[in-house]
């Protein structure tokens, strides 16, 4: 065996919660040849323990506080080039993922992933072979390839300019001639389509993506 093959696979595990975190640990270190080197719960922390102990691989959750995950892949990257990262998320969304993908992520698992799975990404991202694990719905995996512009209908595109606008569930449906169960029913599927997971992150991603215009982007509720 060569040194590489019998050095430990070295962890770094990036997520907002505690218990999230410790479980990880607990499960990835009782694998054979894997150590968890550092824990962290937000963007910055994440830079500085990647830099500090450049990893082999970072388990990144994408919704840590903090910047945003490309972002942060890209800064981890930077301060360690041969650091690989695998994202761990609730959200398949194909604008994330395209971003995501632009940024050099390694694979993309849904927490709903087992954890042979997670441990066979990081076996694979370690091996250096060039693949990308991408463990999404079909659905996101065809868009990624798509054009952004038609990531969004019609409909959703109205819909997401007149919550820019901070308009309520009940305004927006009288604007447009919707229910209030339609429009919460148009939200949850743009949420799902950009990844996001709050109004102002869809409509700042949707902004990013040129999926919709507007003057200004309210901070509304």
């Amino acid at each position: 065996m060569t040194r590489e093959a019998q050095e430990p696979i070295r962890v770094l595990l990036v997520d907002d919660h505690v218990l999230v975190r410790e479980g990880l640990r607990e499960l990835l270190e009782a694998q054979a040849g894997m150590v968890v080197v550092g824990e962290a719960g937000d963007s910055e922390s994440a830079v500085a323990l990647a830099a500090k102990e450049r990893p082999h691989v970072v388990l990144l959750d994408v919704e840590i506080p903090g910047d945003d995950a490309p972002t942060t892949v890209a800064r981890i990257h930077r301060h360690s080039p041969e650091t690989q990262v695998l994202i761990l998320s609730m959200y398949d969304g194909p604008e994330l993922l395209r971003s995501l993908l632009a940024a050099g992520i390694r694979g993309y698992l849904l927490k709903s992933a087992s954890i042979q799975e997670v441990v066979s990404a990081i076996y694979s991202a370690r091996c250096g072979d060039g693949r990308v694990l991408l463990a999404v719905s079909r659905e996101s995996l065809a868009q990624v390839d798509g054009q952004p512009s038609d990531l969004l209908s019609d409909r959703e595109r109205e819909v997401l300019t007149l919550a820019a606008q901070a308009l309520t569930n009940t305004q927006i449906g009288s604007r447009l001639g919707l229910t209030e169960a339609t429009v919460k029913r148009h939200l949850r599927n743009i949420f799902i389509k950009l990844g996001a997971v709050s109004r102002i992150d869809a409509v700042n991603k949707a902004v990013s993506a040129s999926l919709i215009k507007v003057d200004k982007v309210h901070n509304g509720r």
